[in-house]
């Protein structure tokens, strides 16, 4: 179902971007040539190249800018996935900083001392610095679903930058932009509701759910039910876009299973006698906007709502996957890792696998079946190593920055939220048990420590655990 909405939304917001810039758009090189070779031959770059050119020559005032600069977005969207690599490749290379013009830049700099002649040439500096396609990138800006034209031509560019390091330097401008375009502060909090908001954002809803898939209507009705909540972040300049979906269960105590969260057929809840709101799902809408933060307290917004709407709230808990467990667990099995099973854990496995020899093989080979959460003696002989080290992997493993090396604990951390507890076979999809063994989490937010607790991790990466955690961790 996910994927026939993407592809519908796709065509739509194509639509949309298209219908609005052709009033306004204005070039003997258009939409309708581009559509006809949209692989972008050779023989067409020039005329692309010369297109470019005209948007930064600035010429005539803003109305003949909006004009140029729409007349390019629509030879962009006209063009296939070999047109369009080709135009990202002509913008990268040849509108990227002028290396003559840094140098004697440089050069000037240190030929002045003081005063306002090196204010002035530290200006000439920063500027040759900007590549010039900067500017034509922020022309887009100003027009109807620019931004959004901008965050989706990064979503092409992402994928090929890692492949072509040539265009790295365009991904990193784009980054920059829309960086400074994007955080909470901009940001507008919205409830989504089945009986009130349009059909096309609960289209979106599902299409963009990439946490646990919304199956059918029925289970997307489900989840917006009374005792259900749905909050989306939107942009200004993207009003129809959503750019996180936020999904809340009001249960009484902290849910520990997924499937049973979502069961369809289980008792609606009195919103109003819950006692704890879930956070089971967070999803990001937009995958141009991959990499780019929109600030720390996200989460901290959906809480202050919820408390305000339901006093009787006492704890504002997630219940989340672990989606790099399983690969980092591979890893640690390939390298040999000396204590990555104590004593007991190899002697339980190995009587469980009615087998001798080197349990870390047998783990290896165990895991790579998902047969293995099926058996209920091998599943109970597992269950103590798995939780023991999927908490060493959240507190202890460490990505770039020293910051924690699961996503998803990286995110609640910087929000202000706390470990509080691990579920065995938390989640029994094919997808939970492949990226976690079945494991999820808790994570917690107190209302009165998200500001400490977010210090504490993104000033001195500490990360706060509850005594369940820590236990776990002692064996």
């Amino acid at each position: 179902m996910n994927s026939q909405l993407n592809i519908s939304l796709l065509e739509r917001t194509l639509h949309n971007l298209k219908s609005g810039w052709q009033s306004i758009a204005d070039a003997s090189y258009d939409a309708s040539v581009a559509s006809d070779r949209p692989s972008l031959p050779e023989g067409d770059k020039g005329r692309i190249r010369q297109q470019m050119l005209d948007c930064l020559e600035s010429k005539g005032g803003e109305v003949s800018a909006r004009s140029r600069a729409a007349a390019l977005g629509h030879v962009y969207l006209a063009l296939d996935i070999t047109g369009k690599e080709r135009f990202l490749k002509l913008l990268a290379k040849e509108f990227d900083v002028d290396p003559v013009q840094v140098d004697q830049a440089v050069d000037a700099l240190c030929n002045v001392k003081q005063g306002g002649a090196r204010v002035k040439e530290e200006q000439n500096l920063r500027n040759s610095l900007v590549a010039p396609r900067v500017k034509l990138l922020t022309q887009f800006n100003a027009l109807p679903e620019g931004v959004k034209f901008l965050v989706d031509m990064r979503s092409d560019l992402l994928p090929l930058a890692r492949k072509h390091p040539e265009l790295r330097g365009l991904e990193n401008d784009m980054h920059n932009l829309l960086t400074s375009w994007f955080d909470v502060g901009f940001l507008e909090l919205k409830q989504i509701k089945w009986d009130q908001s349009p059909a096309a954002l609960l289209e979106k809803l599902i299409a963009y759910e990439a946490v646990h898939a919304i199956e059918s209507w029925d289970d997307l009705k489900n989840r917006l039910d009374s005792d259900r909540r749905c909050f989306a972040y939107f942009h200004p300049r993207m009003p129809n876009e959503p750019l996180i979906f936020v999904e809340v269960a009001l249960v009484n105590g902290i849910a520990g299973n997924v499937q049973t969260l979502l069961d369809e057929k289980a008792p609606v809840v009195d919103p109003k006698q819950a006692d704890t709101a879930i956070f089971y799902s967070i999803s990001n809408a937009q995958k141009g906007l991959a990499g780019i933060s929109f600030g720390n307290f996200l989460i901290k917004g959906v809480v202050s709502e919820l408390a305000s709407e339901f006093k009787n709230l006492k704890k504002f808990s997630t219940l989340s996957p672990i989606p790099g467990f399983r690969k980092w667990l591979d890893e640690m099995i390939a390298e040999g890792h000396p204590k990555l099973l104590k004593l007991a854990e190899r002697k339980a496995i190995n009587m469980a696998l009615e087998r001798t020899g080197g349990a870390k093989g047998g783990l290896k080979d165990t895991l790579a079946n998902d047969d293995w959460c099926t058996n209920e003696k091998l599943s109970h002989a597992l269950k103590g190593p798995l939780q023991r080290l999927a908490a060493e992997y959240l507190t202890t493993a460490k990505g770039k920055d020293y910051r924690a090396r699961d996503p998803v604990a990286h995110f609640h951390l910087s929000n202000g939220a706390i470990m509080e507890r691990l579920n065995w076979m938390g989640d029994r999809s094919n997808k939970g048990i492949k990226q976690a063994a079945g494991l999820m989490i808790n994570y917690l937010y107190n209302a009165d420590r998200i500001e400490d607790n977010h210090e504490a991790y993104s000033g001195l990466r500490q990360v706060k655990t509850s005594s369940s955690i820590k236990n776990i961790l002692k064996g």
